[in-house]
Order: C-alpha cells, then sequence, then structure tokens
C-alpha cells in the first residue's frame, strides 16, 4: 500500500434544510444568468486586490491529481494590451479572411463580431488563462493530469467570481493563441487558454437578447 503525501483533515460542511438549498441554489441562478459578454468598457481601474481574491478563488477548483496545472497573467500596462491586441487582430483577420468557414462566420453574424478587437485595449485589465501542460516537482519534470477540464472548471470559477465581486468580463478566444505566451514571455510548457477582459461596462453599453433554452432541454433525469 502507498503511503500518501497528503494529511487528511475532516471536511468542513455544513448540512442545509432542503428550503435554504433551494433558496441558495435560485439566488446563485439568479445572479449568474445576469453575466453577460461586454465588449465596450470604461477606463475605470480595477483594484488589483479584487482580481486577486477572484484568481484565488479560480486557484481552489479542483484538478487531476491536484496538478494545478494553471497559471493567470493580469495585464494592465498599455503597451503590452497594445501588443496583445495587434498579435490577436492579425490572426482574427486571417480567421474571418477565410479560415473559419462559411457555416462558422454565419454563425456569428447576428452577434455583430469582426476581426477588430478594440476591447483588448480599452478594458483596464486583461487576465490570460495559461494551461500547463507538465510541471516540475524539486527540479523534476512530472506529468500533469487532465489539464484541459482541470483549467476549464477553474476558468469557470474565476468568471463567477469577478461577476459576483460586479465585474463585466469577455471569454476571448483568439485562435490560435501562441501569441499570448510570445507576448507575455511565458516557458514553452504554458499554453494559452483563454483572454478574459475585465472591467466595467459603458454606460451605453448593449448586448445581444438572447434567450436561454429552457431546463427541459438541457437535463435529462435518469
Amino acid at each position: 500500500m502507498t503511503k500518501t503525501q497528503y494529511e487528511f483533515v475532516r471536511l468542513d460542511h455544513k448540512v442545509l434544510s432542503p428550503e435554504e438549498m433551494i433558496e441558495r441554489a435560485r439566488s446563485f441562478r439568479q445572479d449568474i444568468e445576469k453575466r453577460r459578454s461586454v465588449r465596450h468598457f470604461t477606463e475605470q481601474q480595477v483594484p488589483m486586490e479584487v482580481l486577486e481574491e477572484c484568481i484565488l478563488a479560480a486557484g481552489s477548483a479542483p484538478s487531476g491529481a491536484h496538478r494545478q496545472p494553471w497559471t493567470f497573467v493580469v495585464v494592465t500596462d498599455a503597451e503590452v494590451k497594445r501588443k496583445i491586441r495587434a498579435a490577436a487582430e492579425e490572426e482574427e483577420k486571417v480567421n474571418y479572411g477565410g479560415r473559419m468557414n462559411e457555416e462558422w462566420l454565419r454563425a456569428l453574424e447576428p452577434l455583430g463580431t469582426t476581426w477588430e478587437k478594440p476591447f483588448l485595449e480599452t478594458a483596464p485589465a486583461l487576465i490570460v488563462v495559461f494551461r500547463h501542460a507538465w510541471g516540475e516537482e524539486m527540479g523534476e519534470r512530472m506529468q500533469n493530469y487532465y489539464t484541459q477540464e482541470s483549467v476549464g472548471i477553474a476558468s469557470g470559477f474565476l468568471l463567477a467570481a469577478l461577476h459576483h465581486a460586479g465585474l463585466a468580463t469577455l471569454t476571448h478566444t483568439p485562435s490560435p493563441m501562441g501569441f499570448l505566451g510570445e507576448v507575455l514571455g511565458r516557458p514553452e510548457h504554458e499554453k494559452a487558454f483563454l483572454l478574459i477582459p475585465v472591467g466595467f461596462p459603458t454606460a451605453d453599453c448593449e448586448v445581444p437578447k438572447l434567450g436561454r433554452k429552457p431546463l427541459d432541454e438541457i437535463i435529462e433525469r435518469q
């Protein structure tokens, strides 16, 4: 039997009444439903402590073998944001110019998006989430497991935390995203996973009026 490297402690968990569980679940659902993808930001700065607390929340996500295969790079420097925008728009020009097929372009058309990404400069902060293909422990290379799933869960935690803190966000995935590692000087084993502009929406910010699939279309009870 292999000895575990972790000390086990008793779980801190409070059992709630069904009524309280329902109320808490409903309250969270009603709040998170208000989160929208925003592309028009003011120049108002976001306190760094707020971003740090949200990233700590993201870092509490479960991960394969507890490898925690993520890095969250917070970008507030105007020149670095300019470089990211320029590189992202170069990729997006190619995407909209033929890399994306006609079906993909038709799906995007109602949203009114183009290759231009000014929000990458106007948002006061960008959070770039990197996935670690592998890691190191005591100078030795170690395999990471389920990195896509782990970083995806952490990113979900991060988006929920930022919304809960009163911030607007956008999930941006300029594909391919290799330029982010180059601009930000990240090591080879870190792969860009998600780019999140963060800030406050402009007073005249508009978002598409979207419907959501009803419960019976997204749940299967067995």
